[in-house]
């Protein structure tokens, strides 16, 4: 079918092929996907393994240095003093976020003008290259400079979030966001566990790898070479991926379309930071995910701290299981619990309950160091599961808010604010977080909330601020739910559950 030949238009961004026309161009790919979409009404499988592969190349990086970053900076020689070493940690865990914080418009600029599969190759690729070379550091520099210029160069997430949509058909929609969805929780349960079971391998494992034998001389390399070697498997699947972005190529038509819709997208900007319900939920949303990268930071570098400094003693293994098995009740409780949750509850008051059992869970932390043995693996996992579980249905809670604030075409706009605003407290949060207990753990014999109990005093500042925020007349609610319909509402809700992005 040539150029200029009317065939069936699907939504834009969409996969939904109605009685409406679209002028098809057979250079373009992004009318070829249209078609292919017409011609298959079958469950996408391919697509969505596609699609669940890449994105949990994204996620995999993210946490998988928890486990052992506090022996990472020890054996870089840079702390003075062991209390020092969580506040170096937490500056390096804020790097990658910082990277990201940068660039993620950039790459969301990038993917709309050349395409999306541009933009996962690089992001793929970046993954094999920086986090290898991550792996290699042999200073702290050097493991700053890649973990940054990691989180600055990978531009997956929000690139396959739109082409999810954009690769499914309308009734496959939710399947598609879930698949990114999904991995991206995935990647959470698996990153730290590989981290903490292949750090140090040659202390772990004598029997395989010798400390003379190359994983001996560079103790963290293992965790981030099998990581970079599945990210070059979603290397090779990114380039099975169909782009499905429009290039038709009619100038005089594509002039007055992009000047139309340039228009367009700066008259949606100014519209959605007049939203003030969109924007009071943005805002409390960044409250709590503050809180969640510094407790997330925090946890591990406490339970691998000295007992003398109010830690836990932990190795990397068993900070590696710990979050593994709070991982897995996490997406059990995503996937089967939270929808029941909040048909019965609403998304408000499941983000205040969340927030308000979350102080006294907090508190309990530095009692929780005081026990030993059995009892303290077993109470560890459950109020580490359960304190995620929380953190989830308070962050679940307000996605679902922002995404009723705006119309559907407004939604992708929207959740990229959200993002950007996101991405930068996520930075602020390892570095603050990593001063905390840094700061905590010299003034163990102080009189008032010594050592790790200001640390936890002061992550509950942060729950009870935004607790609070969560109440009129900061949180202003949406007047109308502008999804299209129940049913959507209720298949987007189900994808959102599992959205807990420390991404």
């Amino acid at each position: 079918m040539a150029e200029g030949n009317r065939a069936p238009q699907s939504e834009q961004n969409g996969g939904h092929l109605d009685d409406e026309y679209f002028c098809y161009d057979e250079s373009c790919a992004g009318c070829r996907v249209e078609l292919l979409k017409r011609a298959n009404t079958g469950v996408p499988v391919k697509h969505v393994f596609f699609i669940s592969m890449v994105t949990l190349c994204a996620a995999l990086p993210i946490t998988s240095l928890f486990p052992f970053v506090y022996f990472m900076i020890r054996d870089f020689h840079i702390a003075e003093r062991e209390e020092d070493i969580s506040y170096y940690a937490g500056y390096l865990g804020s790097s990658f976020m910082l990277g990201r914080t940068l660039t993620s418009a950039l790459w969301g600029i990038i993917a709309d003008r050349y395409g999306r599969k541009p933009v996962v190759i690089i992001g793929t690729v970046t993954v094999v290259i920086f986090n290898a070379l991550f792996g290699l550091s042999v200073n702290y520099w050097m493991a700053i400079i890649t973990r940054f210029l990691l989180g600055a160069l990978c531009g997956i997430i929000g690139t396959m979030r739109a082409y999810a949509s954009e690769i499914c058909r309308r009734e496959y929609h939710a399947l598609g966001i879930s698949a990114v969805s999904t991995a991206w929780g995935i990647g959470l349960v698996i990153g730290p566990a590989v981290g903490g079971y292949f750090a140090q391998p040659a202390e772990k494992y004598p029997g395989i790898f010798s400390a003379e034998s190359f994983f001996g001389k560079f103790p963290y390399f293992l965790p981030c070479l099998m990581i970079s070697m599945f990210a070059l498997v979603a290397t090779v699947i990114s380039f099975w991926l169909l782009e499905t972005m429009h290039t038709h190529k009619k100038e005089h038509k594509e002039e007055h379309d992009v000047s139309h819709n340039a228009h367009e997208v700066l008259t949606s900007q100014k519209s959605l930071l007049k939203n003030w319900p969109l924007i009071s939920s943005i805002l409390v949303y960044c409250v709590f995910e503050i809180h969640d990268i510094a407790y997330l930071e925090i946890f591990s570098l406490w339970a691998v701290s000295p007992r003398k400094l109010g830690g836990l003693s932990y190795t990397t293994s068993d900070v590696g299981q710990v979050l593994a098995i709070t991982g897995i009740g996490l997406l059990l409780f995503q996937l089967f619990a939270y929808p029941l949750v909040e048909n019965v509850l609403g998304p408000v008051m499941i983000s205040r309950i969340g927030a308000a059992l979350s102080i006294p869970l907090l508190s309990s932390y530095p009692y929780i160091a005081l026990l030993s043995g059995l009892c303290l693996s077993v109470v560890l996992n459950c109020v580490s599961m359960l304190k995620n579980v929380l953190s989830v249905s308070i962050t679940t809670g307000l996605l679902i808010l922002q995404n009723r604030a705006v119309s559907q075409e407004q939604r992708g706009a929207a959740n990229g604010i959200s993002m950007s605003a996101m991405s930068l407290f996520k930075a602020i949060g390892p570095a603050a977080g990593g001063s905390l207990l840094s700061w905590s753990q010299v003034r163990q014999d102080a009189k008032f909330m010594p050592g790790d109990q200001l640390v936890f005093f002061v992550l509950n500042v942060f729950v009870l601020l935004g607790l609070i925020m969560t109440f009129k007349p900061f949180l202003q609610l949406p007047e109308n739910d502008i999804s299209k319909s129940k049913q959507d509402e209720a298949a987007e809700e189900n994808c959102l559950q599992t959205q807990n992005c420390i991404a």
